[in-house]
Order: C-alpha cells, then structure tokens, then sequence
C-alpha cells in the first residue's frame, strides 16, 4: 500500500480497487436506488427510505439545503441506529466494511463516521456507486472480447438453453443471458412471477460472471438477439458473439413441439393469459391466423397450436435473425430427442467438439 492509499485509509476511504479487503460491502442507498444496480454481493442497509429520499430532496430543491440536510440528518442518524442494532451488534472489533452511496458523500460518510467511532475499521467507498457504475461500463467495452465463444444456436423448441445448462453442469464455462436476463427471450418468453431486472444490473450481472471466467477456455453462449425481452446486450459482446463459431442443434417439429410442451407448460394453464401474449401478434401475422390460435387454445389443443407457432412464426423468425445477425457457417448437432439423456449427450459432444479449439488456442 502506497503512501496515498495509506492517507485515504486513515481518513476512512478505499478504492475499487479494494473491494476485496473488506467483510462485507453496506450499500446504504435507497432501496429503490439498490434495486436498480448495486456491486455484486453488497447487502442493502437504506439510511434514507424512498420516501425520506423523496422527502428531503423536496426541501433541497423547494425550500433550502440547510431545512433538507436537517432533516436528512435526523433520518440518517435513526436508520443507522436502527442497523446498528438490527444487523450489526455481533460483529467483532475485526470486522471491516466498506460502505457506500450514491457519490461517496453524506450517507456513507455518516455510517463511516459512526462505525470508525465504535472501533470498526469501516472505510466509504470513494466516488461511490457511480464510480462502480463508470468501471463495469468501461470494462464492458473490452473486457467481452477477451474471450472465444462456442454460439449455441437451433430454432425455438431445439432445447438450446437446457443444452447450455447441461454443458455448465459438466464443466463447461457457460454465460446463460437469458437465466441473468430472467427471460427467454421471444414473444412467450416472459417468466411466470420473474420480472426482468433493470438495464444497469443486466449489465453489473455480465460483468461479474464474465470477469470471473478463464480466458484460456470457450464460452458457451446461446445465440441471442441484440434484446432479450426489454434488455440491450452489451455492444461489444453481441459483436464478439455474432463473429463466432456456431454448434447448432438440430429437431424435427414433433420432438420440438413435445420439449415446448414440458418447458412452457405453465401457459397451458392460463389460456387467457396466453391468448393475450398471442394477441401481440396480431399487427405481424394477421387476425385470422391468431383467432385460429384462438380456438386451438379453446380446444386445448396445445400441440396443435405449438407445432403452428412453430412453423408460422418461430421458424421464419428465427431463419431471419440467424442470416441478419451471425454469419458463420454452422456445425450441426442432430437429436433424435429431446429428453434428458440426449441433452446430457447433445451437452457432451458440443463440449468435446469445442476442446481442439482450446487446445489450438494454448499451442
């Protein structure tokens, strides 16, 4: 530790760059302003509710700073004790935190000096969340391209991402977008009671998984769109991703339609609910075609309906985006089925088959 870095610890602040020296990470933002993006593994501790944020960003800008800080005064110092007591009376005089903010300024600095005066050696993260916020952007324009990816592509129906599961499963370095994104990415895709992150912790979450990856190895990825549901990919991943090879899974329709069945088998439980994600498609495929859904879904004849899906809109949709955005030529990887055992074995061939490119890659 240099000079400079010995002066800030003493004054109670540390770097990004120190993040791993301390016990646990405070953020003591608001929750809404956590919820929105936070570093990985911080826990939420608010020394101002949305409300009491609200509230006294109100008086700043309407009445005066000096009535606003009051108050924030008085609603930082009771959050604080009530933390104190709630989460921290078992700590030992050891323990060490780092507390951060929006900026690095009045709330973490109010923790900071409360904690420090106990004992602790408690330091507030310098800059802050927004300092955090610049590096995962800036790492994110080239942190993506020191990878070589393995594109798992297939029409909708071919089992990609459960392929993408198995291959994590045995081994392999696997970026599952669509389990981050809590999405799986097409007009159905919207998972039961799972709403998608914001844009900002889509992006913390890539970051963190990509960052702790081994160069030296594939990345297995599946074959996205530049969106999944509402979020953007990382420019420079889908541009990384678009120029790599492709292992795709090939199905004919009934095992598709048979695997569609067990993966989204909650949509054949609510036929309303289903009706109304179909109804989105009314203004691409005409009302006759999705009214004939329609009775399909009346008639509970939910292979009927997927077998059409398939064939009037996944299947073109998707012979669209693979010539729109990845120009590999693919290697094609058959399944007779789609059960458990032939994606285990789908799993295992993709894994062996990417192996020479590693060891191309050492020589």
């Amino acid at each position: 530790m240099g000079a400079a870095d010995s002066t800030r610890r003493r004054k109670g602040v540390a770097t990004l760059d120190e993040l791993g020296d301390f016990d646990t990470i405070i953020d003591v933002r608001s929750p809404a302003e956590f919820a929105d993006d936070h570093i990985p593994g911080a826990i939420s501790c608010p020394v101002l509710d949305d409300a009491q944020r609200a509230e006294v960003g109100t008086l700043y800008k309407q009445v005066s700073p000096f009535v606003a800080k009051k108050l924030g005064a008085a609603y930082i110092s009771a959050n604080i004790a009530g933390h104190l007591r709630e989460h921290f009376l078992d700590r030992d005089k050891g323990w060490r935190p780092l507390i951060v903010c929006w900026r690095g300024g009045m709330r973490s600095g109010a923790m900071t000096t409360v904690f420090r005066s106990i004992g602790w050696d408690a330091c507030q993260l310098d800059g802050g969340y927004k300092t955090f916020r610049t590096h995962v952007l800036a790492e994110l324009e080239t942190l993506p391209g020191q990878y070589r990816y393995q594109v798992l592509g297939g029409p909708t129906g071919s089992a990609k991402t459960r392929v993408l599961q198995a291959i994590a499963e045995q081994g392999g370095q696997v970026l599952d977008l669509e389990e981050i994104a809590c999405h799986k990415g097409s007009v159905l895709g919207r998972l039961p009671g799972q709403p998608q992150p914001s844009q900002k912790w889509f992006e913390t979450a890539i970051w963190q998984t990509l960052r702790n990856f081994d160069p030296a190895r594939p990345v297995f990825v599946e074959a996205e769109s530049r969106k999944i549901g509402n979020l953007r990919l990382p420019a420079e991943l889908f541009t990384a991703m678009q120029s790599s090879p492709i292992c795709e899974i090939c199905a004919d329709i009934p095992q598709r339609v048979d695997f569609l069945l067990r993966d989204y088998d909650y949509f054949t439980q609510d036929a309303l609910n289903l009706k109304k994600h179909l109804d989105a498609l009314r203004p691409l495929l005409g009302h006759e075609r999705v009214n004939a859904w329609h009775e399909q879904i009346d008639q509970h004849d939910f292979a009927g309906l997927t077998g059409s899906l398939l064939q009037h809109h996944y299947d073109p949709l998707y012979a669209r985006a693979r010539q729109r955005d990845y120009s590999a030529t693919p290697t094609a990887f058959s399944a007779s089925t789609l059960d458990e055992a032939e994606i285990a074995r789908l799993a295992a061939t993709i894994l062996d088959h990417a192996a020479p490119t590693t060891e191309t890659a050492q020589a």
